[in-house]
């Protein structure tokens, strides 16, 4: 499997609601405000085989010192064949030597950053006003 990831694609809409529609997400019910949403990450990284999006994850960021990975998805038929891992380490590596490396995970997910060096946030409990009802 030769999978292409890069930090200056930039997906179509379709292809991306595509994707978020594969992963069950609400975010694809609002294609512009999502597109706007990557378009306005301080980074995207993407995930492609054969010029398909397989995979995307963003950040956001000060840029300097904090950085936040909101949202990381890989199309269900390509789960569990590492391509989540190398969007993280790619992202892991734009963001290398940052004070803070945050992100919210839930269920299966929890395993899957942990071992990518993520913890439990201290005492820290997740918090949010959310319209979604994907979590």
């Amino acid at each position: 499997m030769d999978i292409e990831i890069s930090l200056t694609d930039l997906p179509e809409q379709s292809e991306v609601i595509r994707l978020y529609r594969a992963n069950e997400w609400s975010a694809a019910d609002k294609p512009e405000q999502l597109m706007a949403a990557l378009a306005g990450s301080h980074s995207l990284v993407t995930a492609r085989i054969n010029g398909e999006l397989i995979g995307l994850g963003n950040a956001l960021s000060d840029g300097h010192l904090v950085v936040y990975y909101p949202h990381m998805l890989v199309a269900p038929e390509y789960q569990g064949r590492g391509v989540g891992k190398q969007l993280m380490l790619a992202m892991q590596q734009r963001y290398q030597g940052f004070h803070q490396q945050m992100l919210t995970a839930d269920g299966e997910a929890i395993g899957f950053y942990e071992s990518l060096g993520f913890s439990r946030a201290g005492k820290t409990e997740p918090m949010w006003i959310y319209a979604g009802n994907d979590h």
